[in-house]
């Protein structure tokens, strides 16, 4: 049974705190990714994130959690937790014992993992922008939350999952939410196809304040999203949210300088762009590193995310708002750099990676859970976009793409002429 004698306060007031941070990360993702559409597509971006908030959060409750988080089994969990039945007087959760024991209550964490499983999904809308039908968006991500999502959650994060198990380390989702979403934007978009006269046509950004804007929102979030992962308000979490902000800046900074060297001009987009990739880049990471590992990571991330942007255009896939340059490829870099920076004295649990003596153990590790998370997230997704494609179609018409998502899926305009 639950016992309050187990509990500390302060461990819960500051996951609840970063529970809210979390989720006030979807809203400002729906804002960087609004804004960078053309203006007859906004609502469109915003619905589809502020949606996910609505559908996938249910789906957790409902069975999510429970797959993620139940049971014993190594691949994944089980429906002892189905419909939340008993997390509300839950003294522990499976796997978390000794040092992992959880000093908050199973429904904080609950709660807390709820927005992660909220925000992962919606990281897809960046890649298939302008031209997805709402309702098979709608099916896509609740198929995925319930198939996909707990599955690699449960191999990451949870004690029991094999992954765990084998030493990978991921503290707060570089695997589990970003290289998955990433791996899923790329699967989808292979189904769904490219936007009408892309690459040919320019399509610009239609409100870059509302991507600067939504760039702030994900940074404050962000220290709930990784600073929040220590479960505890303590120099493990001080030693996170440090982490973060220094990869962010560090990774602006790059961002902006390669920009400038190639392109002639420091831009917004790439300032928010940049910062984005240093958050992505250093999640996996934020507990296990210290001294200058974080800006050293930010500083490859603004350097290798830039530089990836160039995918898109050699594999001739149309990659609306560079989810794959930033989130794949950002999730990628941080998990094996991890493999080189983590340092026991930051944070025990972990393991040494090959800068501070620990060999290439855990930068093997490493590679393996970014290899399994990709080619799952990967395969699976894509058998879901092609038997959705294949009934209900997961394309918009051509007409509707050129009126805009905000007319034909919404009967809505964000801007009256």
């Amino acid at each position: 049974m639950f016992s309050a004698a187990t509990i500390d306060s302060g461990a819960t007031a500051w996951v609840l705190v970063s529970a809210a941070l979390v989720a006030f990360m979807t809203p400002g993702l729906a804002f960087f990714y609004g804004g960078m559409v053309r203006s007859k597509n906004v609502l469109g971006m915003l619905m589809q994130n502020v949606f996910a908030m609505g559908l996938i959060s249910v789906l957790w409750a409902l069975v999510g959690f429970s797959l993620a988080f139940g049971g014993t089994g190594s691949l994944i969990g089980n429906f002892d937790f189905v419909a939340m039945k008993g997390l509300g007087t839950l003294a522990e959760l499976p796997g978390y014992t000794g040092d992992f024991a959880l000093v908050v209550p199973v429904l904080a964490f609950f709660g807390y993992q709820m927005m992660f499983a909220v925000i992962t999904p919606a990281l897809i809308t960046g890649a298939t922008a302008d031209r997805l039908k709402f309702g098979a968006y709608a099916i896509l991500i609740g198929a995925w939350s319930v198939i996909v999502y707990p599955v690699v959650a449960h191999w990451v994060f949870s004690p029991n999952g094999w992954l765990f198990k084998r030493g990978a380390l991921d503290f707060a989702g570089g695997a589990v939410v970003h290289i998955n979403a990433g791996a899923a934007a790329l699967a989808v978009i292979m189904v769904l196809g490219n936007r009408r006269s892309w690459p040919r046509e320019a399509m610009p950004p239609h409100n870059l304040p509302f991507t600067m804007l939504g760039t702030g929102i994900l940074w404050f979030g962000w220290f709930g999203f990784n600073a929040g992962s220590a479960l505890a308000a303590n120099g493990l979490a001080a030693q996170a949210l440090v982490n973060t902000h220094l990869a962010a800046a560090a990774a602006m900074l790059s961002w902006l300088a390669i920009e400038k060297v190639k392109t002639g001009h420091f831009t917004t987009l790439g300032a928010a762009s940049g910062a984005v990739a240093g958050l992505v880049a250093i999640t996996p990471c934020a507990g296990f590193v210290g001294g200058v590992a974080p800006i050293i990571i930010g500083l490859a991330a603004g350097i290798v995310c830039y530089l990836a942007l160039r995918l898109k255009l050699m594999l001739k896939l149309d990659d609306s708002l560079d989810v794959i340059a930033v989130h794949l490829v950002g999730g990628i870099l941080g998990s094996v750099l991890l493999g080189l920076f983590s340092d026991t004295s930051v944070n025990a649990l972990g393991f040494d990676g090959a800068f501070f003596g620990g060999g290439t153990e855990l930068l093997v590790n490493q590679v393996i859970a970014v290899v399994a998370t990709f080619a799952f997230s990967f395969v699976v997704t894509y058998a879901v976009a092609r038997v959705l494609n294949a009934t209900m179609g997961i394309r918009v018409s051509p007409e509707d793409e050129l009126a805009g998502l905000d007319q034909s899926q919404h009967a809505e305009a964000a801007y009256q002429a």
